[in-house]
């Protein structure tokens, strides 16, 4: 697969920067807003934003059951802040009716990193991302409070008061990171996400 089809679920958050980092790591990318839409592509982001909006615009377009179906089926997602969320399988402080695609055996803190006043950025390096530490944004970020059997921890953050703190996870083809990636220009995990999408069975 030369150019993989990779989708930016376009209910909230950052799409535009996704799409253009997606397509700087060679990738076809365009946004998802409908079922039909999900059904052409070969990967998919879930980007940062509000999850509990997230999770209602889901059920508003018609997407749960079509996105749950493809994680079922073997479709590598990506999420980021909200989108790792969205893929955990229980989460800590959300609210009672919101509800995500279960896809990562993890237990995530929602704003475990504090309010938006308290968003900062840290170098955080990245197994399996070559080139030295990735400079991560975290903003309202969650973090990672356990993974189970089969998740594979891939970056924590190493100074700070959350230093040691998990922040990128991957289970089979499901990627998730606690911070924006597509806000600083460099390509590098979205290449990575890339990757996974085209060697994907």
């Amino acid at each position: 697969m030369a150019a993989p089809v990779i989708g930016v679920l376009a209910l909230q958050g950052d799409v535009r920067e996704h799409v253009t980092a997606l397509t700087a790591a060679g990738a076809q990318a365009r946004p998802v807003r409908r079922p039909a839409e999900l059904d052409a592509v070969d990967g998919l982001v879930i980007p940062g934003g509000e999850s509990t909006t997230i999770s209602k615009l889901v059920d508003i377009f018609e997407l749960r059951d079509p996105i749950d179906k493809r994680i079922a089926a073997g479709m590598p997602v990506y999420g980021s802040c909200a989108g790792m969320i969205m893929l955990a399988t229980e989460v800590l402080d959300g609210r009672p009716d919101q509800r995500g695609f279960d896809g990562i055996a993890m237990t995530v803190r929602r704003n475990a990193f504090g309010r938006q006043v308290d968003s900062f950025e840290a170098p955080v390096e990245i197994t399996g991302v070559p080139g030295g530490p990735l400079h991560a944004v975290f903003i309202r970020a969650p973090w990672v409070e356990r993974v189970g059997e089969g998740v594979e921890v891939l970056g924590t953050v190493a100074d700070g008061p959350a230093a040691g703190r998990i922040v990128a996870v991957r289970q089979h083809n499901l990627l998730a990171t606690s911070f924006h990636p597509e806000l600083t220009g460099d390509p590098r995990l979205h290449a990575y996400f890339v990757d996974l999408v085209r060697t994907a069975p």
